[in-house]
């Protein structure tokens, strides 16, 4: 297996931990996708995948419906993504996604956890260039077989294929999102669930006292309204 597998495996339990999180990261999502491309999914894929994210957390149709319809509101504010970049303690690369509507309180907050928990919110670029960045969909595994979907979807920018107990995963690049995508719609795979991921190239191992202080950041970055994800390059067990 390959390092796709292995940073899946260690954020398996930690991801959408909590469910109005969930919720809360969907529906900003769902907005985006809306502002973007409007709100009607069958011309929209951006939103035909959070759509399917949010089936995937149980998120309830009425919620999924009534945040497209406030999203369509002319009135609605707008989410920006921005992207922010430090070090932990003990130099642990830290990639930190928001979605935000007050860039101010959400810089001003970002920086507030990495300066109280020893940390240094850097530059953009100072640590980006450290992860991968890559798209990935987890399909029904019924009537598939893993190897013969990595071998069809090479050409499609496929480049790890396993399987979990949920379904078939596939992790690619993130540029060829929209190429799966449609090559599964096409063949008409049923999409369990699609997104992406940062995973970093190396990872650093610490002691049980020094993962305890990197994570004393992460927590407190995972619970900012803002913060849509969180990524590191501190080695996962």
């Amino acid at each position: 297996m390959g390092r796709a597998f292995e940073f899946r495996k260690a954020r398996k339990m930690k991801r959408w931990s909590a469910i109005s999180k969930a919720f809360t990261r969907i529906g900003k999502d769902i907005v985006m996708a809306v502002k973007e491309g409007g709100p009607d999914p069958e011309n929209n894929s951006r939103l035909r995948a959070v759509i399917q994210n949010a089936k995937a957390v149980n998120m309830p149709k009425d919620n999924v419906e009534r945040a497209i319809k406030r999203a369509s509101d002319k009135s609605q504010g707008d989410y920006k993504e921005v992207l922010f970049e430090g070090y932990a303690p003990h130099g642990i690369a830290v990639l930190v996604e928001t979605a935000t509507d007050n860039n101010t309180r959400t810089v001003a907050n970002v920086r507030s956890y990495f300066n109280k928990c020893n940390g240094n919110l850097g530059t953009s670029g100072s640590v980006v260039f450290m992860f991968d960045h890559t798209c990935n969909f987890r399909i029904n595994a019924e009537g598939l077989d893993a190897e013969e979907i990595e071998l069809e979807f090479i050409d499609f920018g496929a480049e790890e294929v396993f399987v979990d107990e949920d379904g078939i995963l596939i992790y690619a690049p993130f540029e060829s999102f929209g190429a799966i995508q449609s090559e599964l719609e096409k063949r008409q795979i049923e999409i369990l669930s699609s997104g992406f991921e940062r995973i970093p190239q190396s990872t650093k191992k610490l002691d049980s006292a020094q993962v305890l202080e990197v994570e004393k950041l992460l927590e407190k970055l995972e619970e900012d309204d803002d913060v849509q994800n969180v990524y590191h390059s501190m080695h996962e067990d």
